[in-house]
């Protein structure tokens, strides 16, 4: 949770996913400007200091030894899937990405100067496959039927993109974690500004808070219909 200007002027911290790490001790923040504090924040300066309170929240559980793990980024929903992506061995994951179109396709070596393998697909095919991300990961999925019990499925983008990757989790019977994005003030569970409902679990809860019980939740435990 950032707070990206002194004084009121924006009142509430804006919250971000660690997008990676450099040197072990710097945190690299993945953002587009989408409003008026990821404006303010476009203009700040190297040496500015700003507050932030964090690391908030759970995390990705990583893949076991023989599993695949297949991310699935749509936009700048790549930012916690890179950081994910750095953790893994480039043997042990399927990395694609979605992009509205090419002049807006964001390049891991852009970001923190690793290559990794990314199969991009953008909505009017300018670069890639044609269509949506959630395409690309059908396709994937069924050229590799036979190996679906030994594939993890992670997810960051827009609700509509994960409601349709969970969906197509679902049907295969593949397990499936989501990085849900969601409006935050406190970040820290109390404000219940970023509850996000939820098939009853053992302890009967209706409601998670994605700031504190996500951003990654298993996607099967989502009432995707109240999204």
């Amino acid at each position: 949770m950032l707070r990206v200007n002194e004084g009121i002027d924006p009142l509430l911290r804006r919250p971000f996913s660690i997008c990676g790490t450099t040197d072990g001790e710097i945190a690299l923040i993945l953002y587009k400007i989408a409003g008026h504090g990821t404006e303010i924040l476009s203009g700040k300066k190297a040496g500015e200091k700003l507050s932030v309170m964090g690391p908030l929240g759970q995390g990705f559980t990583l893949p076991g030894q023989n599993e695949k793990a297949v991310l699935v980024a749509g936009g700048i929903g790549i930012a916690p899937l890179y950081f994910l992506a750095c953790a893994l061995k480039d043997n042990q994951m399927e990395f694609m990405s979605g992009f509205d179109t090419s002049g807006n396709i964001i390049s891991p070596e852009k970001i923190a100067g690793r290559s990794i393998n990314i199969s991009i697909a953008t909505d009017d095919g300018s670069e890639g496959y044609s269509g949506m991300v959630t395409g690309l990961l059908d396709e994937y999925l069924d050229k590799n039927i036979y190996e679906k019990d030994s594939i993890i499925i992670y997810a960051c983008g827009p609700s509509a993109m994960l409601k349709k990757v969970s969906s197509i989790a679902a049907c295969r019977e593949i397990p499936c974690q989501v990085s849900m994005e969601a409006l935050m003030a406190c970040g820290l569970g109390a404000c219940q500004g970023c509850a996000v409902k939820v098939f009853p679990q053992n302890d009967l809860t209706l409601y998670r808070h994605v700031c504190k019980d996500g951003p990654v939740f298993p996607a099967h435990i989502i009432d995707w219909g109240a999204i």
